[in-house]
C-alpha cells in the first residue's frame, strides 16, 4: 500500500514553516491518540502516520531529502538510507511512542531531556497582624520563622564531609524510569533516588542525608507605608531550604490590619463618625476631629443635619502602589441629650411650642412635615 504524501497527512502546504507543522502535528496527535480512541485500530494507524510525517517534515535534512526523492529517500537502500526500522512506533534516531509526550507537553523524553533537577524548597507564609497606624506609616518588624535551613556540617549537600553524592545507577541521573506496557510507555519517579538523580552512600549525620535541618530563624522585614489587609510582601529565598543543596523557597508576609476604634479604612480613604450636640448642629460652630496625624478643626455650618459627610482632603492613607493620599470622611451624628433636669426639659418644651404645630412647624422641621405628607398620600391611595 502506497504511503500518503506527508504534507497531505498533516494538512499543511509544502512551504509551511516549522511552527505551522508543529501546530498541525499537535492537533492531529491528540485527535488520534490511542488513549482517546480506545483501541480503534484505524485511528491507531492514523496516529502512526501523523507521527511519521511529523518526524520527517520537522527535521530540515530529512525534509530536504523527502522534497527531492519522496518516500524513496527513507526506504532501505534509498538515497536517504537508514529507513524507519525498529518496529512498534519506532521513529528516527530510535525515538518511539513515548516521544509523543515530550513533543506535545515538553516532558522528559530520551537523551536526558527529562533529567530531574533538585527540588526547590517550599514557600512559606507568615501572618502579620498590624495596627492601622503601623500599616499607614510602615515599620520594620522582626519575624521568628520555624523552617528548614541548610545543614552547616555538609553545607546542604547531604553527604558526609569528604564524600559526595553519585549519579543514580537506576535512572542514570534522570530522576525517572520508564515502564513499558505494550505500545505504551509510562514515566515514573525513580524508586532508588526518589527523583533526585543522585544517591548518597555516606550520609551526613546531622541532617541524615537531607541537606537541611529544622530551625527557627529570625528575620527583619521592612513593611512599606500604606499596606492593607490582604497585601503580601515577598522575601525571596527566605522560605524552606531545598533538599541536598537545592534553592530555598520564598517567604510571603501576609498582612492583616486590625480593626480600629475610630477609623474604618476603604482603600486610601478613612471614615469616622463624629457625634455633635443638636445645638451645635442648629447654630453651627467649630469642632475638633481626630486624624492619624493629630486633631484638626472642622467648621460645622448652621442647620447641619445628622449624617452629613465632611471631607478632609489629604488626611487619609498614602497608597503603597501609587503614592496617592486619600481623604478623611467625617460623618456627623447628632446626639440627643440625655439625663436632662426638669428645668432643661421645660426649656426644650418651650422651644418646641415656639415653633408651632402642624403646617406652622414645617418652616422649622421641613423633613418631618414632608414625611407625614407622604404617609397621608400613601394611605389616601389605598382607599
Amino acid at each position: 500500500m502506497s504511503k500518503r504524501d506527508y504534507y497531505e497527512v498533516l494538512g499543511v502546504a509544502k512551504d509551511a514553516g516549522e511552527r505551522e507543522i508543529k501546530k498541525a502535528y499537535k492537533r492531529l496527535a491528540m485527535k488520534f491518540h490511542p488513549d482517546r480512541t480506545k483501541g480503534d485500530k484505524s485511528k491507531e494507524e492514523q496516529f502512526k502516520e501523523v507521527k511519521e510525517a511529523y518526524e520527517v517534515l520537522n527535521d530540515s535534512q530529512k525534509r530536504a531529502a523527502y522534497d527531492q526523492y519522496g518516500h524513496a529517500a527513507f526506504e532501505q537502500g534509498g538515497h536517504g538510507g537508514g529507513g524507519f526500522g525498529g518496529g512498534g512506533f519506532g521513529g528516527f534516531g530510535g525515538g518511539g511512542f513515548d516521544d509523543i509526550f515530550s513533543d506535545i507537553f515538553g516532558g522528559g523524553g530520551r537523551g536526558g531531556r527529562g533529567q530531574s533537577r533538585a527540588q526547590r524548597g517550599s514557600d512559606l507564609r507568615y501572618n502579620l497582624d498590624m495596627s492601622l497606624e503601623e500599616a499607614v506609616k510602615g515599620k520594620t518588624v522582626e519575624l521568628k520563622v520555624p523552617t528548614y535551613v541548610n545543614c552547616e556540617p555538609c553545607n546542604g549537600s547531604g553527604a558526609k564531609s569528604g564524600s559526595s553524592a553519585t549519579t543514580c545507577q537506576t535512572c542514570h541521573g534522570h530522576g525517572q524510569v520508564q515502564m513499558r506496557q505494550g505500545l505504551f510507555a509510562v514515566q515514573q519517579t525513580c524508586p532508588t533516588c526518589s527523583g533526585r538523580g543522585k544517591v548518597i552512600k555516606d550520609k551526613c549525620t546531622s541532617c541524615r542525608g537531607q541537606g537541611r535541618v529544622e530551625k527557627t530563624k529570625t528575620l527583619s522585614a521592612k513593611i512599606p507605608a500604606g499596606v492593607d489587609t490582604g497585601d503580601r510582601i515577598r522575601l525571596s529565598g527566605e522560605g524552606e531550604a531545598g533538599e541536598m543543596g537545592a534553592p530555598a523557597g520564598d517567604l510571603y508576609v501576609q498582612v492583616n490590619v486590625r480593626d480600629h476604634d475610630i477609623f474604618v479604612r476603604d482603600e486610601n480613604n478613612l471614615y469616622c463618625e463624629v457625634p455633635i450636640g443638636f445645638t451645635a448642629a442648629a447654630l453651627g460652630g467649630e469642632i475638633e476631629v481626630p486624624t492619624l496625624e493629630g486633631k484638626v478643626k472642622l467648621k460645622i455650618p448652621k442647620e447641619t443635619q445628622t449624617g452629613k459627610m465632611f471631607r478632609l482632603r489629604g488626611k487619609g492613607v498614602k497608597s503603597v502602589r501609587s503614592q496617592v493620599t486619600g481623604d478623611l470622611m467625617c460623618k456627623v451624628v447628632i446626639e440627643t441629650p440625655v439625663n436632662l433636669t426638669s428645668e432643661q426639659m421645660a426649656l426644650l418644651k418651650q422651644l418646641d411650642e415656639s415653633m408651632g404645630t402642624g403646617r406652622d412647624a414645617a418652616k422649622y422641621r421641613p423633613k418631618e412635615q414632608g414625611f407625614f405628607d407622604g404617609v397621608k398620600k400613601f394611605f389616601d391611595s389605598l382607599k
